[in-house]
């Protein structure tokens, strides 16, 4: 199965019924969750009851976007306290967070944590991380294996480099938090996304400010796109 599931579409807060960043990639088996936000653990037990994951990705230490890893690691170590510790592929300050929300367990003992930035390959995928504009430190990653590459910008400003995750994707996640003009060097509208995207041949908006109407988000993106645009959905399942 290659496929990825969305977990969580919102940004900053979840809406009711919703939750914040997650993503579930599946490739042959192998499954690596991108971002685990607020809310979005209970929605990655549904697919891993006993958080039984081969790998994480952070792409930054906000905690709509790693605050439920602490939750995870209390499922491995309750659920799962002899399995091997979990690759946790990410920025230095995520870690500081996780130990802030629960040293004990420290989280260094339940994942094997590495330095996104240095990180070449995951499981079965060539990993290309990029340094994007934000507030914090975040690296946007291009997972390729064979038949399949996935990127993600986590958050983002508008950038040139959005084109070195984008060229030849099958399927591109982007940070789309507005609407209308642009607002923010650090966070990007529908269209600001979708130009970044140009190259891939999916365009997957995310990351959507709580309360927005994601019909007007498609709508300018694929003004400014020419392949398919998706809105995350929570559960959407989308096949590779």
């Amino acid at each position: 199965m290659r496929s990825l599931t969305v977990l969580g579409s919102c940004g900053a807060w979840p809406e009711a019924g919703r939750a914040c960043a997650g993503f579930l990639l599946e490739y042959d088996g192998f499954r690596v969750v991108l971002d685990l936000g607020y809310a979005a653990l209970p929605r990655l037990l549904e697919h891993c009851p006993r958080g039984e994951v081969d790998a994480v990705v952070v792409t930054h230490q906000h905690p709509d976007h790693c605050v439920d890893v602490s939750g995870l690691a209390r499922v491995r170590y309750y659920e799962a306290p002899d399995a091997p510790a979990v690759p946790l592929h990410c920025t230095p300050g995520t870690l500081d967070v996780l130990r802030a929300l629960e040293p004990n367990p420290d989280p260094a003992d339940v994942f094997a944590v590495h330095d996104l930035a240095t990180t070449t390959t995951i499981g079965p995928f060539d990993v290309l991380p990029v340094e994007l504009p934000h507030y914090k430190t975040n690296l946007g990653v291009r997972l390729s294996a064979p038949g399949v590459t996935v990127s993600y910008t986590g958050d983002s400003g508008p950038s040139p480099a959005l084109q070195r995750l984008a060229e030849g994707a099958d399927l591109f996640i982007a940070d789309a938090t507005y609407q209308g003009a642009s607002a923010s060097d650090y966070l990007m509208t529908a269209a600001e996304a979708a130009r970044g995207a140009r190259g891939a041949r999916r365009l997957m908006l995310t990351h959507f400010w709580p309360g927005s109407d994601r019909s007007v988000s498609v709508r300018e993106a694929r003004e400014e796109f020419d392949g398919e645009v998706i809105a995350a959905e929570e559960g959407l399942v989308v096949s590779l």
